[in-house]
């Protein structure tokens, strides 16, 4: 791993319920920290990428739960918050020949989660400690 890089973890996960659940509460009950992660998936399985803050402690406990994991090599970039600054980044290293498989972002605790029923899961959270953040928001937000 060179000083530049950072280390991702890729769990890979039956696609149902719960499973993304059981993966962030193992990581939870190891003391590990979550940065950023992504989501992909298909009819039958999943892939969740994940940035944490020990990754290899994350590893173990996760590898001890039975959970398919690999450790890859990724690289952060601190982009400037103005319009254009992801797709500046993105046009330099794929004008080099250098292809770009996925993005995600970190950090942030602004968190996306499509569900089946939007109306249903806004419903549940309504009185749970959890604030949900306007598009009005996410305009405004600064990085």
């Amino acid at each position: 791993m060179s000083e530049q890089s950072i280390k991702q973890l890729s769990v890979f996960i039956e696609n149902k319920s719960g499973r993304v659940s059981e993966v962030t509460g193992i990581l939870g009950d190891a003391g590990v920290n979550i940065r950023g992660f992504s989501v992909s998936d298909t009819a039958e399985f999943g892939i969740l990428r994940l940035v944490v803050d020990r990754p290899d402690e994350a590893a173990n406990a996760l590898k001890a739960a039975s959970f398919t994991v690999r450790e890859d090599d990724v690289i952060c970039i601190d982009l400037p918050d103005v319009p254009g600054g992801l797709a500046g980044v993105l046009k330099l290293v794929a004008s080099a020949g250098v292809n770009i498989e996925y993005v995600y972002s970190l950090i942030a605790t602004y968190v996306v989660i499509n569900v089946a029923d939007v109306e249903r899961a806004i419903h549940l959270l309504a009185d749970k400690p959890v604030r949900l953040v306007s598009q009005a928001e996410i305009a405004a937000a600064k990085a």
